[in-house]
């Protein structure tokens, strides 16, 4: 089985390649450039958006693992709407051309403002360019596979934490900042709740997610847990030993974001249990 990697060279992506090949996979990794992904990968550097014939020009693959997306930590960005069309003329290029699996990664901010578990039927009403952009990819490419016959995964993803400097999320920047010699960070109130995965943890489930058939659909890579964002900066912080403190209040939370939301794990735990 030969699976491609779009966004390869991209925070989530490098884990991703990394973890498939270490479960034995052949993996075919891609992005405009790939100098820090795992060099067992065969790395191809490209524009995928260009590509006339995108399947041929990468071998055949059986499987697309399409992480590519820019702006991911920008909900706001213009570059979300801009893309999307790109996006899905890439995903048609390949399922028309025989590809056996597609596996897109998406968001919780496909779902909007709510309280509660997110599960695969949850309603979606996006609140951001980022959420409107992914819900829209979700619903065309659910289309799409339904008329070409390619089986279909829909990795949602929640909130990841790890300490790489790659990537832009609060736990990157935290740790940018205390290795600069910052001694505090400017923080919401971190009242609310969110369902947060460890970065290995998470590239485990997207990789054995893609590498298997049984489970397909939308699928909830997530622990299935809330907790406040507070608690758990403030453990990765002691977790990482960082001489650094949060200051409460400094930013003000979005209004777009959920008091409490979570994940319903039930379908990446038979995934993993297997």
């Amino acid at each position: 089985m030969k699976y491609l990697i779009t966004g390869a060279n991209g925070y989530i992506g490098q884990g991703v390649v990394k973890t498939m090949l270490d479960l034995g996979a052949e993996v075919i990794a891609t992005d405009f450039h790939t100098d820090d992904v795992d060099e067992r990968a065969k790395r191809i550097d490209a524009d995928i958006f260009t590509l006339e014939d995108p399947y041929g020009y990468f071998e055949k693959p059986d499987v697309v693992i399409h992480l590519a997306w820019r702006d991911g930590f920008r909900h706001a960005s213009e570059n979300h709407m801009k893309d999307l069309p790109h996006h899905y003329e890439f995903l048609e290029k390949m399922c028309r051309a025989g590809i056996r699996k597609l596996c897109v990664m998406g968001t919780m901010h496909e779902v909007g403002f709510m309280e509660g578990c997110i599960k695969a039927d949850t309603p979606c009403a996006p609140q951001s360019l980022y959420g409107i952009a992914k819900n829209a990819l979700r619903q065309a490419t659910i289309l799409l596979c339904k008329e070409t016959g390619v089986k279909l995964q829909w990795l949602r993803g929640y909130y990841i934490v790890g300490n790489a400097h790659k990537g832009c999320s609060i736990f990157s920047k935290l740790t940018a900042a205390a290795e600069a010699g910052d001694t505090t960070f400017p923080f919401t109130t971190g009242q609310n709740q969110f369902d947060f995965t460890d970065y290995d943890l998470f590239c485990e489930q997207v990789a054995k997610a893609s590498m298997q058939d049984e489970v397909l659909g939308i699928i909830e890579c997530c622990t299935g847990k809330p907790m406040k964002l507070a608690d758990r900066v403030e453990k990765f912080i002691e977790d990482n030993g960082y001489s650094i403190s949060l200051a409460y209040g400094t930013f003000p939370d979005r209004p777009y974001d959920s008091k409490a939301v979570w994940g319903d794990n039930t379908k990446i735990d038979e995934i993993l249990n297997k």
